[in-house]
């Protein structure tokens, strides 16, 4: 078990939590522009494409809640080692499906792998750091995986040029090869063996029971699970929205969704760097506004008839830098108490956030219309609620 530090310089260690990290958005993002070659081979609609997507998030969701007592319990590395098995192999069957049921079975079962990659890299900061420099920390992870919602649709798209839909999947599986090689032979256990929690039912039931009767816990989580939410209603959405509403290219695709991408990566390295002079709560309190107020515009310019692509890049930049502020400063704060329930606690956190992308992004491929107003009225939906949980965390009990 390694002592608490201080963060001063970006450790080896945490530069490989954040490449675990960024399998989860990998296998979001990269096969984004892909969705109109997917339905066209296989024969379905497209929106049947994108419930293969709110699928894989609720995979994620159900699989957190199984990887944070594993990680209590047999401790950060071995649990990972399963997750990263089962993603290769799962991403394998994705790139054979034959037909869009075997394609969301298969992206469960991927999910199921690729959720140790967000549950435990979270766990292995705040072992390893307290909650000033833990926010910082999970500031650049989201450096990092901010890197891929860039990089992904972009691989994507050329991977479409080079071959099919299914060489994307062969990819993943080739990402996640040499994601296993570099924590069998780098990675050093973090889990303090005084902090080992039993493995039983009950106990864990009872865990989880006493986390969700945690009232700042549960405001922070929602808080970032809700915003959350609206990320993932936007990646739900935005093929269809770029692609088939605005008539963007889809090789250009990658060069929107970059943008976005990119707004969420300067507002969280920028947060980081405010952590020097402002306490977490603080800026998530400025930055849960900020979300409403860029949502809210969005939704009633499409109320109104007169959001062109210009207006809704400006609100999505403005809703996606708010979000680079409150994911890491909410979950440095739900897991701020937590000491030897970390896994569970992060695993319910990354749960209730996946369940909340899942509804989000099924609500967007369910509400089809040839304007941007599903993804508005959700982003203001999500939006308000992540307000109104961190406001009920904050509130004095």
């Amino acid at each position: 078990m390694p002592p608490r530090t201080t963060l001063e310089t970006l450790p080896p260690w945490l530069i490989l939590m954040g490449s675990l990290a960024a399998i989860g958005p990998l296998a979001v993002d990269m096969y984004l522009p892909a969705f109109p070659a997917i339905a066209a081979d296989l024969g379905v609609a497209q929106g049947l494409v994108e419930q293969t997507l709110a699928s894989y998030l609720l995979g994620l969701a159900l699989a957190q809640l199984c990887y944070g007592p594993l990680a209590d319990r047999y401790g950060r590395k071995v649990p990972l080692l399963g997750g990263l098995t089962l993603f290769v192999v799962a991403s394998l069957g994705c790139a054979t499906a034959a037909t869009i049921d075997q394609l969301a079975l298969w992206r469960i079962i991927q999910a199921f792998g690729g959720a140790a990659g967000m549950v435990i890299p979270r766990a292995v900061i705040r072992d390893h750091l307290e909650t000033r420099d833990a926010a910082k920390a999970l500031s650049m992870l989201m450096l990092v995986m901010g890197v891929m919602p860039i990089l992904a649709p972009l691989m994507g798209a050329q991977a479409l040029l080079l071959g099919s839909w299914r060489t994307i999947f062969h990819i993943m599986a080739a990402v996640g090869i040499m994601q296993w090689l570099a924590v069998a032979s780098s990675m050093r256990e973090s889990l303090d063996p005084e902090h080992i929690a039993a493995l039983t039912p009950r106990i864990v039931a009872a865990t989880y029971r006493d986390l969700l009767r945690h009232k700042a816990f549960m405001g922070y989580a929602l808080a970032g699970g809700f915003g959350s939410a609206g990320l993932f209603a936007y990646i739900s959405g935005s093929p269809r929205i770029f692609i088939l509403i605005y008539g963007i290219e889809p090789q250009y695709f990658g060069l929107l969704f970059g943008l976005n991408a990119a707004s969420l990566i300067v507002a969280s390295q920028l947060g980081a760097r405010l952590l020097n002079r402002h306490t977490p709560a603080a800026l998530l309190a400025r930055a849960l506004r900020g979300m409403v107020l860029a949502a809210v515009a969005a939704l009633l310019l499409a109320l109104g008839d007169l959001i062109t692509l210009p207006l809704l890049m400006a609100c999505l930049m403005g809703f996606m830098a708010s979000l680079g502020f409150v994911g890491p400063n909410a979950a440095a704060l739900a897991l701020a108490e937590q000491g030897r329930r970390l896994g569970v606690a992060s695993a319910l956190m990354g749960g209730m956030q996946m369940l909340c992308g899942a509804a989000s992004g099924l609500a967007i491929s369910a509400w089809h219309t040839d304007t941007p107003l599903p993804l508005a009225g959700i982003l203001a939906l999500c939006a308000t609620l992540a307000w109104l949980s961190g406001r009920f965390a904050m509130r004095p009990a």
